[in-house]
């Protein structure tokens, strides 16, 4: 399936939903949109065991008088509004159900699995070293298990049983490594998980933390917020900053904001202190010349170069490709958009960072242009992120400042998501989010078939993306009718009334151009950036939603331009 076509799906749906309207009596031949067909399950597959039927009753929607076809490898099934579908063979089964009324015909392709059984599978986050935790201070898991229909639980820690719910609320009274076993059974079989688990007192909890980055660099005359991400078990923590030798900031902060002005390397220690432990981090930063220092002229007004590709795990990726490392990726992503083609970031937080062959220079207006494939009520928006060449090295190692959108005020900031590879081929990645919320990106066979969703270069078994968080705006008109609704301005792949400069509605979902002012950039705190130039471009998915049977919301992009040089 072209990636195109997950946003045409929308399209057709919200035609057909809007061109409803007061038909005049006794007209023979009134205007009929084509059928609707909708169906129980939103992933479009279904699964069924060797030797046992499954009856699948779609529902319809201008079907009166219409004639049904149910198909598969060219031979036809059935011709009711219903297929029973029987198999004596395991496999997975590609069936075509084509409706037709007068005005033309839909259809859809569903698949159908048929098991020799349907054991479960568990889904849950495996930790690396296991979940630390304290004792006698209760932890909830809660397992997504896959063909739960008729489970029974058991829970047991150390071999002993200790609950027989789905979820299980862990309150550990013993100190030391314990396993926690989930075993979940029906008629087919069981299927079990083991996790290890640190049971500490506070005094020897191990404390953890990370940073964005080990370098920082920006020019003279500039600040700088570094944060601390991800403090686990800091307690009563102070946080101590040292710069060049110097106390500069302690505290309860967990984030310094540096504007040494002083050109060159400085070295800045964190060191947090807490009732049981100290912990020390070691950073550089760089202050660079002045603003103007490397700039850059001449050249073309295409990107020139895709010097990061890590998209979050979704549908459209490992696709029709392979990439194992990095350096494969971006050659992957480069080419992709140099034959313009469709490139996927995947759920929320993936990203692309793409580079010119000069700098775009900040006139006050439209100065950048993205390209994605959005429509009326079918946007995947992704913030965009600016970067000066700062340190004159022709790299994107510098100070990244976002551009303003229209809902920056009601983003979440400083949010991450940890995503688990699966364990197995064919199945959901699992998430956990710093809000505390969990969830999956969804297999979905019965289109995109690769065994993995998960980024092949991606060589740990979890990874975290950080960046804001926008609001979702998908929503389900009626049952396996879904809309991603747009957002006013400031974002790729974003269905604009402002930004995108046309009143075309491009319902062909084909390639439209998002623009961008440069003097919408903005500072750590909100402030404009007032950034004369910008050398990179960096777009990541903004939302963290998925619409059924169409799958994650990622934004899509296409290309990028210096749109100076086209106005």
């Amino acid at each position: 399936m072209k990636m195109f076509l997950r946003k045409l799906f929308i399209f057709t749906f919200l035609l057909l939903f809007i061109t409803v309207g007061c038909v005049p009596e006794r007209v023979p031949e009134s205007p009929l949109p084509k059928p609707v067909i909708t169906l129980d399950n939103p992933s479009l597959t279904y699964t069924s065991k060797v030797g046992k039927s499954i009856t699948i009753t779609p529902t319809y929607q201008y079907a009166e008088g219409a004639t049904f076809k149910w198909e598969m490898e060219g031979k036809v099934l059935s011709t009711s509004a219903s297929l029973t579908f029987n198999s004596a063979v395991a496999g997975d089964y590609y069936v075509t159900l084509t409706v037709t009324n007068r005005s033309g015909s839909t259809s859809i392709e569903i698949k159908i699995t048929v098991a020799e059984k349907l054991v479960p599978y568990i889904y849950m986050e495996s930790l690396p070293g296991g979940y630390n935790l304290l004792k006698d201070e209760e932890f909830e898991f809660a397992p997504i298990v896959e063909n739960e229909q008729g489970c029974s639980y058991i829970w047991s820690v150390d071999g002993a049983q200790a609950a027989t719910t789905k979820n299980f609320k862990y309150k550990p009274a013993t100190i030391g490594k314990h396993t926690v076993t989930l075993k979940v059974t029906n008629e087919d079989g069981a299927a079990q998980l083991s996790l290890s688990v640190n049971v500490y007192q506070a005094a020897d909890i191990p404390f953890s933390w990370s940073f964005e980055r080990d370098v920082y660099n920006y020019s003279t005359g500039r600040s700088i917020r570094i944060p601390i991400r991800e403090i686990k078990n800091g307690f009563d923590a102070e946080y101590i900053w040292i710069l060049d030798g110097v106390e500069v900031q302690r505290g309860a902060q967990t984030y310094y904001i540096c504007s040494e002005t002083t050109e060159g390397a400085h070295t800045l220690v964190v060191k947090m202190q807490n009732s049981y432990r100290t912990a020390t981090k070691k950073i550089t930063i760089n202050v660079c010349p002045k603003e103007g220092s490397y700039i850059r002229s001449g050249g073309t007004a295409l990107w020139n170069k895709v010097y990061e590709y890590l998209p979050a795990p979704g549908q459209f990726i490992n696709e029709g490709y392979t990439a194992t490392t990095m350096e494969q990726a971006c050659a992957y992503a480069q080419k992709r958009l140099e034959e313009k083609g469709y490139l996927s970031l995947g759920g929320w937080g993936g990203y692309i960072v793409v580079g010119f062959d000069h700098s775009i220079l900040n006139d006050g207006g439209y100065n950048l242009a993205i390209t994605g494939n959005a429509f009326k009520n079918s946007s995947e928006p992704g913030i965009v992120w600016v970067m000066q060449d700062e340190n004159g090295n022709g790299l994107p190692d510098d100070t990244w400042y976002e551009l303003k959108g229209s809902d920056y005020e009601a983003e979440t900031k400083d949010f991450h998501i940890r995503y688990t590879k699966p364990k197995g081929a064919g199945k959901a990645v699992v998430w956990s989010a710093s809000d505390g919320t969990t969830g999956t990106i969804d297999y979905l066979g019965a289109y995109h078939k690769q065994d993995y969703y998960y980024p092949a270069w991606v060589s740990t078994t979890t990874y975290t993306l950080y960046g804001p968080l926008l609001k979702s705006k998908t929503s389900e008109l009626a049952p396996n009718s879904y809309i991603n609704g747009d957002f006013g301005w400031g974002y790729a792949d974003n269905f604009s009334l402002i930004d995108r400069l046309s009143d075309d509605s491009n319902s062909n979902a084909g390639a439209a151009d998002n623009h961008f002012k440069l003097s919408d950039a903005v500072t750590w705190d909100g402030k404009p950036a007032n950034l004369k130039y910008i050398d990179f471009v960096k777009v990541q998915t903004a939302v963290n939603s998925k619409a059924g049977w169409i799958g994650e919301l990622s934004t899509e992009v296409l290309g990028f331009k210096d749109y100076n040089m086209l106005k």
